[in-house]
């Protein structure tokens, strides 16, 4: 047995400059310690170490820890950070593993010489096995000889999860939090997406197949979760209105009170107006719902299954009930000027106050990545953070699409502003930054 049992767990910083939205929506490394349970059971150290909160540099905690063994988990935009951290890993001496949802979509990416292995799937358990000297028999690559083996990932049930390893969070709940949600912890209740939006690549993750945890578990958790904000990171916690009454059931019956966030879809949302009273009386205070357009032939070719009358009345209806819809929108490669203003006059006109505005960016493990592959203008994933145009559009130049893309964010922190909504940011940066990007890259 290896006398060193130190493991260093890592998430890696957004980005290494402020056009980011740090300090507005910090996420809790749930994954990281989901592996930090699992392995203090199993007699390892683990210690965190989170680019998002950290002062200290990676490198030097590095030094400081000396772990046999590194695993760093990001997302696309992350996946530059990702290699570096392997490769100073590496440089040390340390068995690295990587995984995450961008490694197990492209896993190919990081089969480099500073990466000894690539999880496909959201067993964490293969990180045990790897680090105990064995070889997972699936849901891996490796390499051999020099070589890299390739096993194919399957599907992983999330009910046997550990309960996470919460220290991290309770040591930084200054810093984790969901807007005014502070802090605000993170629970996860199922994995994958049960919908097929063309967009989206979440419906790929665990090989396309939707897993729940039994809903008794999920609110024992929560029961024991020190936070009054609770986020549901599920790629859809609105799907199974069974489940979900259950849920409604079993907090009323222990007494919890917590303020909710989860995301759902606008369908759902319009097809039980009464299960979203019940939600609010429970302390449902953010419902995330990807709207995505404000016309039909939009949302038809992104496969959404529901119509702008949806969206509206989904909008009516948490408006009325008191929660609040965060409304995401995409402003796709193919708009003209009156496009962007069409989603403005869309949000004003239902009433819809909080809002996120994505530039289109074809996922690089989607169907539609080839579509687009001859209209790349960058190959850095780092620009793939839905703020970057990372494919020329179809109707204007780069600098004249952002232009348009920055007055429409502009207008809408206007509105918020007005709205009286989000009174701990500092509106002031945040138009400024806008305004100057108007110049930086409009045209």
């Amino acid at each position: 047995m290896n006398a060193n049992r130190k493991v260093l767990l890592v998430h890696p910083e957004i980005s290494r400059n402020k056009y980011n939205f740090a300090g507005v929506i910090d996420n809790e490394p749930l994954e990281l310690e989901y592996i930090s349970a699992m392995l203090k059971e199993q007699g390892y150290a683990p210690e965190i170490w989170d680019g998002q909160v950290e002062t200290q540099k990676f490198a030097d905690r590095l030094r400081q820890v000396k772990p046999f063994a590194v695993y760093v988990c990001g997302r696309t935009r992350q996946e530059n950070f990702m290699k570096e951290y392997c490769a100073a890993a590496k440089a040390a001496g340390c068995i690295t593993i990587v995984g995450g949802l961008h490694a197990q979509l492209n896993f190919k990416r990081f089969c480099t010489k500073n990466i000894d292995f690539v999880l496909t799937s959201f067993d964490i358990f293969h990180i045990g096995e790897i680090l105990a000297g064995g070889e997972p028999a699936h849901s891996v690559c490796l390499r051999h000889d020099g070589k890299w083996i390739i096993k194919p990932a399957q599907p992983f049930d999330i009910a046997r999860l550990p309960r996470p390893d919460r220290s991290y969070f309770y040591a930084h709940t200054d810093r984790y939090r969901y807007l005014e949600l502070l802090p605000c912890a993170h629970v996860r209740s199922a994995y994958c997406c049960p919908y097929r939006c063309k967009f989206c690549c979440r419906n790929q993750m665990n090989c396309g197949s939707y897993s729940v945890r039994p809903i008794e578990d999920v609110v024992d958790e929560i029961a024991a979760i020190e936070c009054e904000n609770i986020y549901f990171i599920d790629d859809d916690f609105l799907f199974d209105r069974k489940r979900i009454e259950r849920f409604i059931a079993l907090i009323r019956q222990r007494g919890i009170r917590k303020k909710y966030v989860c995301y759902g879809r606008a369908d759902f949302v319009a097809a039980n107006p009464d299960l979203m009273r019940q939600l609010k009386d429970i302390g449902f205070y953010y419902v995330l719902t990807g709207l995505e357009a404000a016309d039909g032939k939009r949302l038809k070719a992104y496969n959404k299954k529901t119509g702008p009358q949806t969206n509206a009345e989904a909008v009516r209806i948490l408006n009325e009930t008191g929660i609040n819809m965060m409304g995401m929108f995409i402003v796709d490669l193919d708009f003209k000027r009156a496009d962007f203003f069409s989603i403005y006059k869309w949000i004003r006109r239902h009433d819809l106050k909080h809002t996120a505005i994505s530039i289109f960016t074809p996922e690089m493990s989607s169907p539609q990545f080839a579509d687009y592959k001859r209209r790349l203008i960058t190959t850095d994933p780092s620009q793939w953070d839905y703020l970057h145009v990372v494919a020329k559009p179809s109707n204007m130049s780069v600098k004249r699409y952002y232009f348009y893309y920055h007055i429409l964010v502009v207008m809408l922190f206007l509105k918020g502003r007005r709205d009286g909504i989000y009174d701990f940011l500092d509106y002031g940066f945040y138009i400024r930054s806008m305004v100057k990007n108007l110049f930086r890259f409009g045209g």
